[in-house]
C-alpha cells in the first residue's frame, strides 16, 4: 500500500537532521572519558544496529555503561547540538504534514537525545510522539518501535508510513506494515535496499497525503 496515510512517523539521525559528524563525536569524547579506546565515526556509526545509546556505549567502553557514562554522552551531544543541521525541505514539509496528519519520531538514539537534538534544530514541536530507542525492547530493524509510535498516534501501522534512510529504517517499517520509505537524502540510504517508496525530497512525502 503506498497510497493516501493516516500519519508519518521519521526516523531522526539521516532523515531529519545532519548529524552523522556530531554524534560519532560525542560518543568517542565519552568512551575516551570513560577510560575506553579511540573510534573513528565510520566504527561509531556501524554499531548504531546494536541498540540503544547505553547498549552502544557498552560495546564501545567494553563493559557495562554506567548511568555516569550515559549522562557525559547527553551532556557531549547538549554541546555539540548546534552543529547539527536540518535537511533542506524537511522544516516546510514537516509544517505542512503536521498541520493534515498526526506525525510522530522513532529514533535509535535515546528519548533525551532525540529531544535535545530536534529542540536545537527547531523541529521539536512539529512531533505529537518522540519515542527513542532506549523507550523499545528490541532496535531497528524489528518493528518494534515503528508499531509502538503508531500505536502512540492511533493509528494502525498499515496506515502510515515510516521514513527513514537507512536499510534498517525500511527494514523496521515492512516488517511492521507501515509503508517503508527510504530518504534517500540521507547518509546511510542504500538504493539496494527494497522499499515501497524511495523519495529524493522532503517534499515529496505531500503526496503520500492524498
Amino acid at each position: 500500500m503506498t497510497g493516501p496515510v493516516d500519519a508519518i512517523v521519521f526516523d531522526m539521525d539521516g532523515t531529519l537532521v545532519e548529524s552523522h559528524a556530531v554524534v560519532p563525536a560525542a560518543y568517542r569524547a565519552a568512551v575516551r572519558a570513560g577510560g575506553g579506546p579511540s573510534y573513528t565515526d565510520a566504527e561509531v556509526i556501524a554499531g548504531y544496529s546494536i541498540g540503544s545509546p547505553a547498549d552502544l556505549l557498552a560495546h564501545l567502553l567494553r563493559r557495562p555503561a554506567s548511568g555516569e557514562d550515559l549522562d557525559r554522552y547527553h551532556t557531549e551531544l547538549d554541546a555539540l547540538a548546534g552543529r547539527v543541521r536540518v535537511y533542506p525541505g524537511v522544516a516546510d514539509a514537516l509544517a505542512e504534514i503536521a498541520a493534515r496528519v498526526p506525525v510522530g519520531v522513532f529514533t535509535g538514539a535515546s528519548h533525551r537525545a532525540a529531544e535535545i537534538l530536534l529542540d536545537r534544530a527547531g523541529l521539536l514541536g512539529h512531533f505529537e510522539v518522540v519515542l527513542g530507542g532506549d523507550q523499545v525492547d528490541r532496535p531497528k530493524p524489528a518493528p518494534d518501535g515503528v508499531e509502538a509510535a503508531c500505536r502512540r498516534l492511533g493509528v494502525p501501522p498499515g496506515r502510515a508510513a515510516y521514513v527513514g534512510d537507512s536499510p534498517l529504517d525500511v527494514r523496521a517499517a515492512r516488517r511492521s506494515g507501515a509503508v517503508a520509505v527510504a530518504a534517500a537524502w540521507g547518509h546511510q540510504y542504500d538504493p539496494d535496499e527494497p522499499a515501497d517508496l524511495s523519495l529524493s525530497r522532503p517534499g515529496e512525502l505531500l503526496a503520500l497525503l492524498g
